[in-house]
């Protein structure tokens, strides 16, 4: 009766060692949470790094992206390790782009980034002058008589 209870520890440490070795290796999952001045969820921010192509969209409810690995163009896989640090950047329109390195720990990885809205001039512009070479301005004219 001792052997199998023996052979079945056995059994299930052994099944229990590889899931564990594989949960190590998919890397260590970081939280970032884009908010604006005020605290509220922008909803439309992404988020990438600077030598990754593709750009990973918040939750459209509460701003969060929640990542362990990131693709790169070459074929790579950036793994999220504790101890290394990550750059990241984040942007949504109407905000500032906002670049940040973040040094990643083994548990815990929430990050807040609020973005800063951009200030756009609201004072009324009149209508362009475009001149070209040919054209000659009004003041100048000769009035021919007919």
């Amino acid at each position: 009766m001792k052997k199998w209870f023996l052979a079945l520890g056995l059994l299930l440490g052994m099944a229990v060692a590889p899931a564990e070795a594989a949960k190590s290796s998919e890397g260590v999952l970081v939280t970032v949470i884009v908010l604006d001045e005020t605290g509220e969820p922008i909803k439309s921010a992404v988020i990438r790094h600077p030598e990754e192509a593709d750009r990973h969209r918040v939750n459209s409810v509460d701003g969060k992206w929640e990542g362990n690995v990131l693709f790169m163009p070459d074929g790579t896989e950036l793994r999220f390790t504790p101890g290394m640090t990550l750059d990241l950047e984040i942007s949504a329109a109407g905000y500032m782009t906002q670049v940040f390195q973040y040094q990643v720990r083994k548990r815990r990885n929430v990050v807040e980034v609020r973005l800063v809205a951009i200030e756009l001039d609201t004072e009324q512009i009149d209508e362009p002058i475009i001149t070209f070479k040919q054209d000659k301005p009004r003041e100048t004219l000769v009035d021919v008589p007919r």
